[in-house]
């Protein structure tokens, strides 16, 4: 079977069933941790793919990496002990993104990332996450990373859609802008 269908069955039918026993927020809240950790640490999904590790080791790796020392809801510990049993551990990661996917879908939440050059206070993130939010007509999460890298400006991608106002990727046009120039001159 296809990696995007397995994990799309998975997470739809996990956002089905914890929608129907109202505790699909805490479950985000978890499967949010856990994405940051498989993005944090890609060693993480090496690991859970490993045969020799045995289902118990998979089990706790996996609560620690979306809870911490917390406890893990029931919900999340059910359906993690059901893909090891069925040995989907390799799907998890699309799973946990779809499942990401489907819950912003039902809630109406955009997702948008703001990369600054410095960083910004908390009033203009907020200022910045309201905006946007009205603009795409959704509640917004904004996430912000500061990079030096880009000189000046920002980057802001939301719902897969990218403006780039950075000084770097305003020089990076005008570099290609005499580039395509130039070889029609030539």
């Amino acid at each position: 079977m296809d990696i995007g269908v397995i994990s799309v069955r998975y997470a739809r039918a996990l956002i089905d069933y914890v929608c129907d026993e109202g505790v699909e927020d805490t479950l985000y809240q978890e499967f949010t941790r856990l994405s940051w950790s498989f993005y944090k640490f890609p060693e993480l999904r090496f690991t859970l793919d490993n045969p020799i590790l045995d289902t118990e080791s998979k089990f706790n790796l996996i609560c620690i990496a979306a809870n911490g020392e917390e406890k893990s809801s029931s919900a999340f510990m059910r359906f993690i002990h059901l893909v090891l049993k069925q040995h989907r551990e390799f799907y998890l990661h699309f799973i946990v993104y779809a499942f990401l996917e489907f819950y912003r879908k039902r809630k109406n939440i955009a997702s948008g990332t703001l990369i600054t050059a410095v960083s910004i206070d908390e009033e203009t993130r907020e200022k910045i996450r309201k905006t946007a939010g009205a603009q795409v007509h959704a509640h917004m999460e904004l996430d912000t990373i500061v990079d030096p890298a880009i000189e000046g400006g920002f980057i802001f991608d939301i719902n897969g859609y990218r403006l780039d106002a950075s000084v770097a990727g305003q020089l990076k046009k005008v570099k290609q802008q005499f580039i395509d120039k130039n070889k029609r001159i030539v």
